[in-house]
């Protein structure tokens, strides 16, 4: 399969990596001078480097590819001019799915017409994609029931765990949780409870380590033994109505505090050597899970 990657940021080279990875031929599109250097540069074997072509052109690009994996800019107007561009030059059964976490592919089709907006989803990883298992497919109001369908088997292809949303929704599942997450996180850590040091040994040491190997109901439907999740809610429902959950105010005002003291933790940017070591245990991790080889 053609395979074209159009955006070339962290999202885009890494989707890169894993399309290589298994087997298949890729187009790597992105107005940036220095494209091909940064291709050159990636950790591919011969083999992979073979299948890679720098194609500058987006119109040639998209006339070749079986398959669009966009992940430009989190612009809406530039979403469209692409999706025009898909419309005009692509082929009439190719699909694409964009990378995009923060817009709706509802919204990203309103101009197209119902055959283009019939084969567009949402094909949200988390990074970098090339590591991480997870990608969201998020449908549409027009996307087509077998555009999922292919969308699935593709993304499984390829050694993922693709997760169909019903209907689309701001910020999908993944980003939603992380959202309600790092409310309460740094609320802690701006509140004076904990330092952002310690607020990472509970996460990476309790409920990373669980939720690493069974999901959020899954561990809750184990917590409450016989009964399910409704015996582990009767349990915790009077100690949690006693939780009042933060209200967090995401101004960068609000937010500087935490600011200085991750950079203080953890560098400015973040020193390379824990970013190899995070890759290290993620590639590891995967293998106990037998989802790499």
């Amino acid at each position: 399969m053609n395979i074209c990657v159009l955006g070339a940021g962290t999202i885009g080279l890494s989707w890169l990596r894993r399309f290589v990875a298994h087997g298949h031929q890729v187009l790597v599109c992105d107005p940036r001078p220095d494209l091909t250097d940064i291709v050159a540069g990636l950790p591919l074997t011969e083999d992979e480097r073979a299948r890679v072509r720098v194609v500058p052109d987006r119109e040639a690009a998209l006339a070749e590819a079986d398959l669009i994996q966009e992940s430009g800019p989190e612009h809406l107007a530039f979403k469209r001019e692409l999706i025009a561009d898909f419309a005009r030059h692509g082929k009439a059964d190719a699909w694409w799915f964009s990378s995009s976490s923060a817009l709706l592919p509802s919204d990203m089709t309103a101009e197209a017409s119902d055959d283009v907006a019939a084969r567009v989803a949402i094909g949200h990883p988390f990074n970098p994609p090339h590591l991480m298992p997870l990608v969201e497919v998020v449908p549409g109001q027009r996307t087509a029931a077998a555009t999922l369908d292919s969308a699935r088997a593709f993304y499984t292809s390829l050694g993922m765990e693709p997760a169909v949303l019903h209907r689309e929704v701001p910020g999908f599942v993944g980003n939603r949780l992380q959202k309600a997450l790092w409310a309460e996180a740094f609320g802690l850590v701006l509140d004076g409870v904990v330092s952002v040091e310690d607020l990472d040994t509970v996460m990476k040491n309790s409920l990373g380590l669980r939720f690493a190997c069974v999901g959020i109901v899954e561990a809750a439907a184990m917590g409450g033994g016989a009964a399910g999740v409704q015996g582990l809610m009767d349990l915790l429902r009077e100690s949690f109505a006693k939780i009042e959950l933060n209200d967090l105010d995401w101004s960068n005002e609000a937010l500087a505090p935490l600011y200085e003291a991750a950079a203080a933790a953890y560098g400015a940017p973040v020193d390379p050597a824990r970013i190899t070591r995070r890759d290290e245990l993620l590639t590891g991790m995967l293998r106990v899970r037998g989802q790499l080889d």
